[in-house]
């Protein structure tokens, strides 16, 4: 299988029709070698529309809703982005090549192993990883600028809302199946603004905080 046609059509089949039109993160998309993300089983499909299982029983989001997600963030070179949900490793990828730091957390030490092993030999060098909810633990170093939940939640936990900084962003889908937002969340003068990207149905992000959406507690 040649993936590099594979990722061409990815980004000419799936993602630029899909409203992703920032060039910067398109050539992003063109570069990253999604095959080294999945599992060996899963390698013909990687650049497939669908979501992939990880060896933990999560799954990845599909290109597309990574990608415009990663758009209505507008990150650059100053910003020092978190992830929740480390997974894969293929959000982080892209996140670590278009803001200036990355603080990936993911409470599976194991899965997140997985992914670092594959960035590392990617040569990233600009992503610090973090093994703990990060739906309900505080992490060093907030206020951030923005940050990127890879997966879904039935509420925003105010633990997010409370380290970002002012003119800073949020990603996240909200939401209990079949019903569910992506939405960006942008913190001005203190205030929260709410905008909708677009209507999905994404895997849940595995929490201690969130184990079921009719039990999510803030």
């Amino acid at each position: 299988m040649d993936f590099n046609i594979a990722r061409y059509n990815m980004v000419e089949q799936q993602i630029r029709p899909w409203d992703v039109l920032d060039f910067d993160l398109l050539d992003v998309l063109s570069d990253i070698p999604r095959e080294r993300f999945v599992l060996p089983q899963q390698q013909e499909v990687a650049y497939t529309d669908q979501s992939l299982a990880l060896a933990n029983g999560g799954k990845m989001l599909e290109p597309k809703v990574v990608a415009r997600m990663i758009q209505a963030l507008k990150l650059n070179l100053t910003d020092t982005v978190v992830e929740i949900g480390t997974g894969s490793g293929y959000a982080t990828a892209i996140l670590a090549k278009i803001a200036g730091k990355v603080i990936t957390v993911d409470i599976d030490a194991e899965q997140q192993q997985r992914a670092q092993s594959v960035l590392s030999d990617l040569d990233y060098t600009n992503i610090s990883y973090k093994t703990c909810d990060g739906l309900a633990d505080k992490l060093p170093g907030a206020p951030f600028s923005a940050i990127y939940v890879g997966g879904s939640l039935p509420k925003l936990p105010a633990t997010l809302l409370d380290q970002l900084a002012e003119d800073g962003r949020i990603v996240a889908i909200i939401g209990e199946a079949p019903v569910m937002r992506a939405i960006l969340f942008e913190r001005q003068n203190n205030q929260f603004k709410e905008t909708i990207l677009f209507d999905t149905v994404a895997p849940a992000l595995h929490s201690i905080e969130a184990p079921a959406p009719n039990r999510f507690k803030f």
